[in-house]
């Protein structure tokens, strides 16, 4: 495994405002480095999701900073911070947040349009590829009403690749889904690690699951309590 950190949380603090304020991630020290499978649990309300808002830069830390490959983010401009989500970062949620008056291929090139690398006929091309290869072929012009929720979220997951990113995060992508369906999921996560080099961090709450990770991460109370690296993912 390489050594080279990709996200890295230091002395990272979530604090949510309000007449009480509520701690939500608390002096959290992590990094995410290349070719890495982590799982984070942890109780309800430890954190788990704030976590993982934080490294994918969808929210700012009140305290502590948090880098991607080394640069510093809590001061960028937001211009700055959503090209490097795009470029970086892919984004897999437990309610796949499809657009529903788009084809799964339409859905795939959005965040190609986004970073606007490609002409639109290879944004097309990379969709239907990614899409493909993840057992998509016959369903890429179909809408997501007309998919199931296995499909759907593997056609989340192909918009998270879209932009060739090096990290993935998952928030609980397995829990909406019947056993069968997570399943398939948790294999196509997996085989990011193995067969694409990808890293991928997923939050969940299945420990079955986690334990078949490489490492896992267990949060209490917004706080690390253990991270523990695993023999061999199976």
């Amino acid at each position: 495994m390489a050594n080279d950190i990709l996200i890295e949380a230091r002395r990272v603090t979530r604090i949510l405002p309000g007449i009480v304020p509520t701690t939500l991630v608390r002096n959290v020290d992590l990094a995410i480095r290349e070719n890495e499978f982590v799982a984070i649990t942890g109780p309800s309300g430890s954190g788990k999701s704030s976590l993982l808002y934080l490294l994918g830069l969808l929210d700012l830390p009140t305290d502590g900073e948090v880098t991607i490959r080394g640069k510093g983010t809590v001061h960028m401009a937001e211009e700055e911070r959503a090209f490097l989500r795009l470029s970086e970062l892919g984004f897999v949620f437990q309610f796949h947040f499809l657009l529903p008056e788009f084809t799964a291929q339409e859905n795939v090139m959005l965040p190609m349009r986004a970073l606007a690398r490609l002409s639109r006929e290879q944004m097309r091309a990379r969709a239907a590829d990614l899409l493909d290869s993840l057992g998509l072929a016959e369903h890429r012009h179909k809408r997501p009403d007309q998919l199931s929720g296995g499909q759907r979220q593997r056609v989340a997951v192909a918009r998270a690749l879209a932009n060739d990113p090096p990290v993935i995060l998952a928030d609980e992508p397995t829990g909406s889904l019947d056993s069968k369906s997570s399943e398939q999921v948790f294999q196509i996560l997996r085989d990011l690690v193995i067969g694409r080099d990808k890293s991928v961090v997923a939050v969940t709450h299945d420990l079955a699951l986690a334990e078949r990770m490489s490492r896992r991460v267990h949060l209490v109370d917004g706080m690390v309590q253990a991270d523990e690296l695993a023999i061999s993912m199976s």
